[in-house]
């Protein structure tokens, strides 16, 4: 390739960047897009959206870059949160990095591998992009030295800028916890994979559990039942078959004769209305109430619960710590926000979900051979005169 071509090339993607960041300023500026952009500024300060025409909306602008550049960390922190911050640094530190790399390669790594050789050079717009490699040095150069001593400089200004910026954040993260409302979340831990027994139900499994190891910062805890409409179906039939069976087992003396009255209208006798002593039923065998309480709620209980702590730390040692030797049972992590849990996926077992995984990992090997394939076959095409040199054997093919 040519200089002149990677010009060209960088042109485009310059010119491209150019249009989005136009197409952005003028989208941003448009009162249907009011609530993609703004969302979190509307639902704080409840503001009306003006739907007046105006022309500026459709003038690209570049005056939010000079805002967004001139916000300090404290403001962006106010209005974006935590989030935000992380991100606007890490964007800092590859910068710092790039231009970095950018300067040391520039004045550094280009003009050697350019005066490599003694060779005639040409135009540079003109000149091959391979005199700028490091294939155009001289072996056993003593100029080698400069490339290592380059990869040193680039690594440990990196190490140096890790460890400055994961410190930083850890800071801004610490002063968010300290300053933010306690929230239920931080003190609950999600334990899934709790053995079931015919014995104990899994409620008292886990009291029993957390009582045993974990007694000075344990407080108490939820079981999560299944839910769903499948569920629910389920449910309502299990209960109408037991109401059902109750009903049928229920024996009623047949010697009782039925008591008419006569009715107060008409005078006319009416046998419409049988009345059946209570005295005179006969009790039925292992009659339970019909109430719902009644009904046993062990098979909708799941293997997993929501376990809640006294103090953070206690949930965050419970969180993290092995409990059993055993390492699908009584697993233990931080519970997610209650808007972030997916409910129907709570009680799925946790066995089932080291299948999904490893479902998911054989799918991805498999798309990523099927890929890979057709992508080297295609590849290989295009460079048939080099396959014919490394594999000799393969002449015959190679020319069909």
């Amino acid at each position: 390739m040519k200089i002149s071509a990677l010009l060209t090339s960088a042109g485009i993607n310059i010119g491209l960047c150019v249009l989005f960041l136009s197409l952005y300023s003028v989208l941003r500026k448009q009162p249907a897009n009011v609530r993609v952009y703004f969302g979190r500024r509307i639902s704080e300060e409840h503001s009306r959206l003006r739907e007046a025409f105006i022309l500026e909306r459709f003038v690209p602008s570049t005056g939010w870059i000079v805002k967004a550049l001139r916000y300090t960390e404290e403001e962006v922190l106010a209005a974006a949160g935590l989030d935000a911050v992380a991100f606007n640094r890490m964007l800092v530190f590859s910068i710092r990095i790039f231009s970095l790399a950018a300067l040391l390669c520039v004045f550094g790594i280009l003009p050697l591998h350019y005066y490599g050789q003694n060779i005639q050079h040409l135009r540079i717009p003109y000149e091959d992009l391979d005199i700028f490699t490091i294939g155009n040095v001289e072996k056993r150069s003593r100029w080698l030295w400069v490339h290592c001593l380059v990869l040193y400089i680039i690594s440990g200004v990196a190490c140096i800028l890790l460890y400055l910026e994961f410190r930083h954040i850890a800071r801004l993260r610490l002063l968010h916890l300290k300053r933010a409302t306690p929230n239920p979340g931080q003190f609950t831990v999600l334990v899934r994979g709790i053995p079931k027994t015919k014995k104990e139900s899994c409620s008292s499994a886990v009291d029993d559990f957390f009582t045993k190891y974990h007694a000075s910062s344990y407080l108490f805890h939820q079981i999560v039942y299944k839910t769903g409409k499948v569920q629910k179906i389920m449910t309502g039939a299990k209960k109408a078959c037991r109401k059902l069976k109750n009903f049928t087992d229920t024996t009623v003396d047949q010697s009782c004769k039925a008591i008419t009255y006569r009715c107060c209208l008409c005078g006319a006798s009416s046998n419409s209305f049988q009345l059946l002593p209570t005295d005179e039923v006969v009790p039925s065998r292992g009659k339970v109430d019909l109430d719902d309480s009644s009904l046993n709620i062990d098979n909708e209980e799941c293997a997993a619960a929501f376990v809640f702590f006294k103090t953070r730390y206690g949930a965050l040692v419970a969180s993290d710590v092995l409990q059993t030797s055993n390492p699908t049972k009584w697993v233990t992590d931080l519970a997610p926000e209650p808007n972030d849990v997916y409910w129907s996926n709570i009680w799925l077992p946790y066995k089932q979900l080291w299948i999904r995984r490893i479902a998911t990992l054989l799918g991805s090997i498999v798309f990523m051979l099927l890929f890979l394939a057709p992508v080297t076959f295609i590849n290989g095409l295009s460079q048939l005169d080099q396959l014919q040199k490394r594999l000799p054997f393969l002449n015959g093919i190679l020319k069909q």
